[in-house]
């Protein structure tokens, strides 16, 4: 039996007359919503948006919402899922498979709140809003269809205002070995861009899971280690107005680490209960993040600062951030890599402080410019410009992948030798599966 337990209580009468619900907060409200009917949910829900708002914006740790959803039934599961799925799908800590229907959910009834407000008819500003509201909603869901991959897709993320956030996991994050975010930088908003980031996101994995197929000659599929991804559009990205403040960046940073915690929650609370009885916490995997630009400021800022750690990052076309070198970054064994190409501007201005191409740094360089693949002997095309970075083919993506597989022994350096034989490269104690 693997996976998040349900208590086995019994449910009570609530402890808290309903009038007073809206003066709690945290994992405190939430404790007193699992008590209600469900009716008494949904009016609660209807009537006090606004404590649903203050709980999403300062919700409980990811580690407390997983130990509120282990020790609650399976009945309160699913009347919390039923009544308040924007609730359930916008807060860290609960698993992944009940967020996605919970976003799904939400999705369904704002796009329908939507159309019931056009037909209805409003002014001309409201519906030029409203249609670009819709237009968004609706790439989300087309970023959702499960390509030749098949590879599935869930929605653990969805702000449906403004500009709008989203995230969408590619494979399944709560048991795969690897886990590697993906994360944007400028003009990468959820309108335009999330099928595109989604379909990318889908790419990597299945070529990830190609490499640990390729790398791992007659293991069966079935015990191969596996790949998840994120597609983490889960901040408000930069456009030229504001790409040079620190703001979103800041703000990207909140978001990443709550992510992260989320994961880290998520999996630990994967307890496996024996025949015997005996229960073994969820193991973590892997995690490598995959930053362009501006998204990797943001996510240097939270490894920097907040308590969290992933175990590889890889960056490309870095504005820099206030980070003056490896070691003030929470990455195991320093296993910190930069590329950036000739004809990139973006990583020579270190706008945003140290750069991380310089040689203090202490990043490991791996080549962007194309080579030949040693294994393949495959041409690699090399990456022009700002935001050729993850494009199929080059050389960029295809050490990339291999670093999010923790295979730095073969990622390849700028004069197409090994990256780690050179430079600054120091030994990478793999923590993840061995392949």
């Amino acid at each position: 039996d693997v996976g998040p337990q349900p208590g086995s209580v019994n449910i009570p009468a609530a402890r808290v007359p309903t009038a007073k619900l809206p003066s709690l907060h945290g994992v405190e409200l939430l404790d007193q919503l699992a008590l209600l009917t469900r009716s008494q949910l949904s009016s609660f829900v209807t009537n006090h948006s606004e404590s649903v708002d203050a709980l999403l914006a300062s919700p409980p740790s990811a580690t407390q919402v997983a130990s509120f959803w282990s020790q609650t039934t399976s009945e309160q599961h699913a009347k919390l899922l039923a009544a308040a799925p924007r609730l359930v799908g916008g807060v860290e800590g609960f698993p992944y498979e009940v967020r996605d229907a919970a976003n799904r959910v939400n999705l369904t009834e704002t796009e329908k709140g939507i159309r019931q407000q056009l037909a209805a008819g409003v002014g001309r500003a409201a519906t030029d809003a409203l249609t670009k509201q819709l237009h968004m909603l609706q790439q989300v869901r087309a970023a959702l269809a499960v390509g030749s991959s098949h590879n599935p897709r869930s929605l653990v993320s969805l702000y449906a205002s403004g500009e709008g956030r989203a995230v969408i996991i590619i494979g399944d994050a709560s048991t795969a070995d690897y886990v590697d975010y993906l994360i944007p930088g400028m003009f990468s908003d959820v309108d335009t861009q999330i099928v595109a980031f989604a379909n990318s996101s889908d790419n990597i994995a299945t070529q990830q899971q190609a490499w640990i197929k390729k790398l791992n000659p007659g293991v069966p599929a079935s015990q191969l280690p596996t790949v998840a991804t994120f597609a983490w559009i889960g901040y408000q990205t930069p456009n030229i107005v504001n790409v040079a403040s620190m703001q979103l960046a800041r703000e990207g940073q909140e978001s990443f680490t709550a992510s992260l915690e989320g994961l880290r929650a998520e999996r630990a609370a994967r307890v496996t209960k024996a025949a015997d009885g005996t229960v073994t916490a969820g193991s973590q995997p892997f995690v490598a993040v995959l930053a362009h630009s501006y998204g990797s400021t943001a996510v240097m800022l939270s490894l920097q600062d907040d308590a969290v750690k992933v175990d590889a990052l890889a960056i490309v076309g870095s504005p820099g951030s206030p980070a003056r070198s490896v070691s003030e970054l929470k990455v195991t064994n320093g296993n910190v890599w930069v590329g950036a190409a000739e004809t990139d501007p973006v990583p020579q201005t270190g706008i945003f402080g140290s750069q991380p191409l310089s040689a203090s740094y202490g990043a490991h360089r791996f080549g962007v410019d194309g080579a030949t693949d040693p294994l393949s002997q495959a041409s690699l095309r090399g990456a022009v410009g700002h935001n050729d970075y993850f494009v199929s083919g080059t050389e960029s993506l295809r050490n990339m992948l291999l670093i999010g597989i923790n295979r730095g022994d073969l990622v390849l350096g700028q004069d197409g030798g090994s990256a780690l034989s050179i430079g600054k490269a120091r030994a990478i104690v793999p923590s993840g599966p061995s392949l």
